[in-house]
Order: C-alpha cells, then structure tokens, then sequence
C-alpha cells in the first residue's frame, strides 16, 4: 500500500497542506486495509532537522504538547512498575528470614511475578489495540498498585506468592503500552532516544525503591518493615488522576487503529503477529527479549542478596553500593537512547550484550575484600545492563504495525521476560552450592542468548511507524 505524506500538524482524517503551497489540494486519506504491513522507511529531511528539535532536548520538543503529557504519563507509569517490582528484592532476605524460606521458594516469588506478567503483558497489548493505549495504561497501573498493596497483607508464603503472580498482570503490561503510546507520537529521528528516556524511569523507580527501603529499615523492625515496603506500592494511584485528566492517544495512530478495526470487523486480531512474515519476526523477538531480560532479572533480583551474604553488607552499606548500579544504570539509558539512533537498533543491543557479560564476570568474581573496586564496577554494570534496552521501545514498536503493534510488542517482550524469569529461580537453586556469586554467572548466558537472535531480525532505525 502507497504511503501518503503528512505535512507537519495535519491529522490522517483532516490533512494539512504542503509546506510552501497555500494552494495544495488536501492530501489523499489514508485507504483502510484489513491486511497487516510493515513499516516501511521514509526519507530524512533534506533540509536537516527543524530549529526546535535541534539541542539535547529536541526530541522533547518534537514531541509536542499532547506528546509530552504522554511521556509524562509513560515516565511516571514505568517508574512505580520499577518502584513496586524492587519492593520485592530489596526485602527479600528479610521475607525469607520471616517465612523460613530456602533460596529456591525466594527466587520463586520473582519468578512467578515474571511468567506472568508474559500473560498480563499479551492481554494488555490485545486491550490497548482495542480500547486505546491511554486506557490499557490505567488498567495496567491500577492492577499492579492493587496487589503489590496486598503483598503486605499476606498471611503466609503461599498467599505472598498468589498475590505476587497478580502483581504481574499489571507489571507485565504497563510498559509495553506505556512505549507504545510514546512512540506513536515520536517522530522516526527521535525515537530511540525518545524511549530511551521512558526506559531510564526504571532507574528512576529502582531509586526511589532504594531510598524509601534504606529508610524503612532503619526505622521498623525486619518483621514488619518488608510489609511497610509494600504498602508503598499504593504510590501509583496518584499517577491515575494525571492520566486519566492529561493524557490522550496519538491522534494519527487512532485513527489508523479505527480504520482497520472499521474494514475488518473488530480490528486486526492477536493471533495476526503468528502469520505470514510477522511469525518469524515474533519467534526472534521473544528469543531476544528472553535473552536480555534473563541477563538482567538475574541480576535485579540476586545483587542486593550477594552484597549482604557474601559481602556482608549493612542496609545502609547496600543502599551505598546500589547507588552506583543505579545512576550507571540512568545513566545507561539515556545513553543508549542516543546511541540507538546513531548506530541502529541491532548493533546497540549487541554491543551492550557483550559488554554487560564481561561486567557480570568481573562484578561476581573480584576476590574477598576487593569492596572498593566492587563499588567501582558497580557503575559500569548497571550502565551496561540499562543501556541494551533504551533500543527496546523503539526496535519493537517498528517491527509490528499499527493494528497489532499493541499485540507484538505486549507478547514479545514480556513472553520474553517469562522465559527470562527462570533464571533467577535457577541461579536460586544453585546458590545453595555455588554461592549467590557463582550463580550469578547465569546472566552472561542470556546475553549470549539475545546477540544470537538478532541474526533473525530486520535494522528498522529511520522507519516511520505504519
């Protein structure tokens, strides 16, 4: 299908004018098809980029006003997800002393959010091709506040467990939406970087997850202080207000969203991104993102219990070293994002692959005492783990077109992360004879894991979204 060209400020149902031709009839609407195509490239300005997108926050500019109250929204969704999903890290060995625990039923509890947020993540993009992305997003939100609250109300560790599965309906679904949102309103120059800067609110969240945990700890005691923690989690109702009052979907991507649905009965459905060229695109995407998300569960999940059981850290001496992980890993995001432009979607990734494996390397195995160039290495590792996925948003949501871009992306990053979720509940188990550290290891396999995918994907830097 011919692709028309939008002049700046027009909408597909109410085009604008060409620039510098006051006189130009009205450019064609966009004919609805039932079928599912691919992006395809448009062409770079010739003239170079306009004056408002120049500088390092253009593509903030460039994402007009109704663009930055969705980024806003986005930011904001993406950072309680990270906030309440580190509830659980943070306080883990403190469950684990609670309930009795052995490190394989501990690391069942991440696992389980995991495998099913891939669930919760397929059912969101399925929702958010329906209803709108701005709506999923708030059912997202709402969810995983909902049952991270009650994670501090449970009883014992099999209501612990129950609940922690739930939480990952909404975990599982907030950022594939909230991405997609964003990147509809982003323009093919600035995407990268754009979600980029979603992806660094999981710093964000990480951070304020840190802080509030250094202080809860220090001020109630263990037994009550992991139930304080999720009681937290209610934080994202405020987030709800913001949305629903500020928020809207992109206007172009709606509409083009309601002409499939209009010339299809219904819309384009889930089981489109298995058919014809899309299946392929989707077994290597799931492959990827398992790769990648294994690689950095392991980690998210197993650092603050290494620190403390094998370097026996305090709380306040942990929070110290998570600091460094953490701003290496704000930083890395935001600095993938423009690497991601520059460079491309797949060679980033594999870049940050190969660098993250070496950090795991070197970050578990430094010998006894060597704390000071732990805290060094710290910053790297998080920068490198971070910045393989400032690519992410922008990769997946130019693989999948409009009518089921909601549907790709849900599945496939967060099937991803399902499969990557084994990887903390192995290196859980084998910490028993290996050590926390020595498991760790782990992680470089799934980095392996994600470059090897990438041999079965398309570049898509420079495409717009169809």
């Amino acid at each position: 299908m011919a692709r028309p060209h939008h002049a700046p400020h027009g909408t597909l149902k109410h085009p604008a004018p060409l620039p510098h031709s006051p006189g130009s009839p009205l450019i064609r609407p966009l004919v609805p098809s039932c079928e599912v195509h691919m992006s395809t490239t448009k062409a770079e300005p010739q003239h170079g980029r306009p004056p408002h997108e120049s500088g390092p926050f253009g593509w903030l500019r460039a994402l007009g006003p109704g663009g930055r109250r969705a980024f806003g929204g986005a930011f904001g969704g993406y950072a309680l997800d990270s906030y309440d999903f580190f509830t659980l890290p943070l306080t883990m060995v403190a469950i684990s002393a609670y309930f009795g625990l052995d490190t394989g039923q501990t690391g069942l509890l991440t696992t389980v959010t995991l495998v099913v947020s891939a669930v919760g993540g397929a059912l969101a993009g399925v929702v958010a091709d329906r209803i709108g992305r701005v709506r999923a997003l708030m059912i997202t939100v709402g969810t995983y506040a909902l049952f991270t609250v009650l994670c501090g109300f449970a009883p014992n560790y099999e209501t612990l467990l129950v609940f922690r599965a739930l939480q990952g309906l909404g975990f599982g679904g907030e950022w594939a939406v909230g991405a997609i949102l964003v990147a509809e309103y982003a323009s093919a120059r600035h995407r990268g970087r754009t979600l980029g800067a979603v992806q660094s609110a999981w710093a964000a969240g990480w951070a304020l997850a840190v802080v509030v945990y250094t202080l809860v700890f220090q001020h109630v005691g263990p037994d009550t202080a992991w139930r304080v923690m999720f009681w937290t989690g209610a934080l994202p109702a405020l987030l709800l207000v913001y949305v629903r009052r500020n928020v809207e979907d992109a206007p172009e991507a709606t509409e083009q969203r309601l002409a499939t649905a209009r010339t299809t009965s219904g819309g384009a459905t889930f089981a489109a991104i298995f058919r014809g060229p899309l299946l392929r695109t989707t077994l290597f995407a799931v492959l990827l993102s398992a790769g990648v998300q294994g690689g950095y569960y392991t980690l998210a999940t197993w650092v603050p219990t290494f620190l403390k059981s094998e370097r026996h850290l305090t709380v306040v001496g942990t929070g110290g070293y998570l600091a460094f992980l953490i701003s290496g890993s704000f930083i890395g995001y935001l600095t993938g994002g423009h690497l991601t432009d520059r460079l491309g979607r797949k060679k980033n990734i594999a870049l940050f692959a190969v660098l993250s494996a070496v950090c795991i390397l070197l970050y578990t195995h430094l010998p006894s005492g060597a704390n000071t160039l732990l805290l060094v290495l710290g910053f790297p590792l998080g920068f490198c783990m971070s910045a393989i996925f400032s690519g992410f948003g922008s990769f997946l949501s130019e693989l999948y077109p409009t009518a089921v871009r909601g549907s790709g992306q849900g599945f496939t990053y967060n099937t991803g992360r399902a499969v990557g979720a084994f990887f903390p509940t192995l290196v859980g188990y084998l910490a028993d004879s290996w050590g926390v550290g020595g498991a760790l290891v782990f992680g470089a396999v799934g980095y392996a894991i994600a470059v090897l995918a990438l041999l079965g994907l398309p570049e898509t830097r420079g495409q717009e979204l169809s």
